[in-house]
């Protein structure tokens, strides 16, 4: 019972932070907020400009933001999140791809070095090619560097840009 009522709980935060980020991003959210200084601004020569009239603006715009870091960073972590998910079907469901790069997001800043790496010598292989189609995954761009780079032992019977040949 415990469970369902944290469950709901979960829910309501998770649909409250989704409006509330849906509506400041809107523009009737920027129309108020910029209605907002234009009335404190206003209203400073009747307070002459005091302390406190200072104290007002800065204690609510103090709380909004402190407010609206957590909504951008959970609205972000989100996103990230799908967009992750996305790419990894998109590297799962394509032959040839390195299922290495599924969930790469988890590996280590070090691991993400190594790989940043090998992409950066396969693009330095990819500026050779003579075409831009052509590409390597890390598993076959040493092997199909190396045949390039070999003379050819004469004609070709297929087509370079066909598919058996990548």
């Amino acid at each position: 019972m415990a469970r369902t009522k944290h469950n709901r709980v979960a829910l309501l935060l998770e649909r409250s932070a989704t409006a509330v980020t849906h509506w400041t991003g809107s523009t009737s959210a920027f129309v108020l907020a910029c209605m907002v200084v234009i009335v404190w601004g206003l209203i400073g020569p009747i307070f002459h400009y005091s302390d406190t009239w200072q104290l007002v603006i800065n204690t609510g715009t103090t709380i909004v933001t402190f407010l609206m870091v957590f909504l951008i960073q959970r609205t972000q972590n989100k996103d990230s999140l799908a967009l992750h998910l996305k790419l990894n079907e998109i590297v799962a469901a394509l032959e040839g791809a390195s299922n290495r790069l599924i969930d790469v997001e988890s590996l280590t800043e070090q691991d993400l070095n190594v790989l940043h790496r090998h992409y950066a010598r396969l693009s330095q292989m990819a500026k050779r090619d003579l075409t831009l189609t052509k590409s390597h995954s890390i598993e076959e761009a040493e092997q199909r560097h190396k045949r390039k780079v070999r003379p050819d032992p004469g004609p070709r019977t297929t087509d370079p840009d066909s598919s058996s040949s990548r």
